[in-house]
């Protein structure tokens, strides 16, 4: 019996997604370890606890039964400080867990479409291309170009040449079809911004 080869074409753009899509998101693996291994470690310490005071020893760092008459004497008898304090820890990592848990986690990298393989490149690679038709377009040296990429927008600062005044509408268009060229996806929003101070001497 012999296999469709429709089947395997398509299983490449599917495999070829969901590596685009890794190399696009951050990994929650790393949060995700440290979490469970706190919460086994706290559950394993609070077994060990009770086992030594099923035996008749002495706590080894938490004496269980204390710390729950304390629990249950709250707020009564605390500092309000330390519970605003403890609260607002509580709050913070749990906001930071739930972010973690609900947003994409999206990297700084762009995607290429490509039929025949998965192109990813970084923010940097497309701040490099970008600053040099920034550049051009402006009629400026290097350092007088700074393009910073992030997950939706292109900034261009520019510090023109004094006396030499900048077009911005160009700059846009220059790096809008630097952009179009290379076909990064998703299609950033581009910002210009001309500083009023020109710098002397380049």
């Amino acid at each position: 019996m012999s296999a469709d080869p429709r089947d395997g074409a398509a299983s490449a753009p599917a495999s070829t997604s969901r590596l685009v899509r890794r190399e696009l998101h951050s990994s929650r693996a790393l949060p995700s370890v440290v979490v469970a291994v706190l919460l086994v470690a706290g559950c394993l310490l609070l077994l060990f606890e009770a086992v030594l005071k099923a035996v008749g020893d002495e706590p080894f760092l938490l004496d269980v039964e204390a710390a729950a008459r304390w629990l249950g004497t709250l707020p009564g008898g605390t500092p309000g400080t330390l519970l605003g304090a403890a609260s607002v820890l509580l709050l913070v990592v749990g906001g930071l867990l739930l972010l973690l848990a609900l947003l994409p986690g999206r990297r700084a990298r762009y995607t290429i479409p490509n039929g025949r393989a998965a192109v990813v490149v970084d923010a940097e690679v497309v701040a490099s291309s970008l600053a040099r038709r920034a550049r051009i377009a402006a009629g400026v040296a290097p350092e007088q170009v700074l393009v910073t990429v992030g997950r939706s927008t292109v900034t261009v600062q520019i510090r023109p040449t004094s006396g030499v005044p900048v077009d911005a509408d160009a700059v846009t268009a220059a790096v809008a079809d630097d952009l179009r060229r290379s076909s990064v996806e998703p299609e950033p929003r581009i910002t210009v911004v001309v500083a009023e101070s020109g710098v002397i001497g380049q």
